[in-house]
């Protein structure tokens, strides 16, 4: 099978990846086309203390670790990295919908991350990066990558979450193999 038949499979001919969906809640478009949602966990659970209850989901259409993905070298226009952020327990309501950070190994899952993100990703393509600042500031992720961002903005009323644009330019691909 030629690799440009083999990125359509796996990616069924979508343009964008978004590497850690959680339950999309940035997305407008929750169902977009050109979009493969990915995720390491599908599941969805009931929050809220019985009387102001909400249903969430996090419903990945494909299963897949950011760390060590799949997909072909070059395989996406663009890519969205929007990874945990937070160190809390296992069954946190906090960790149950965004996801959570080892606090052991949150170092080198962001490291490979970035670099199976920017693998993934196309010759000037384009990688959106989503952080908030709640448990690790920005400085110490941006040191987790040799790439340095376009350009960037935060965000909220503490303005602790970061938006980044990265474009990707020329870079030998290499896939980085999880321990």
């Amino acid at each position: 099978m030629k690799e440009d038949s083999f990125n359509s499979f796996l990616s069924d001919g979508k343009d964008i990846l978004d590497a850690c969906c959680g339950g999309r809640m940035f997305w407008f478009d929750k169902q977009n086309p050109d979009v493969l949602f990915t995720d390491c966990r599908s599941e969805e659970f009931t929050t809220g203390d019985g009387k102001h209850e909400r249903n969430r989901k996090v419903l990945p259409d494909q299963i897949e670790d950011f760390r060590n993905m799949s997909h072909p070298n070059d395989s996406f226009k663009m890519v969205v990295f929007d990874p945990p952020h937070l160190f809390v327990g296992e069954n946190s309501y906090m960790g149950r919908i965004y996801g959570r950070l080892d606090r052991n190994t949150w170092k080198e899952d962001l490291r490979k991350g970035f670099a199976e993100c920017f693998r993934v990703l196309k010759n000037d393509g384009v990688l959106i990066f989503k952080w908030s600042e709640s448990d690790v500031p920005l400085k110490d992720i941006l040191a987790l990558t040799d790439q340095q961002p376009l350009f960037g903005h935060p965000s909220g009323k503490a303005q602790k979450t970061h938006w980044l644009c990265f474009i990707k330019r020329g870079q030998k691909t290499i896939k980085t193999e999880l321990k």
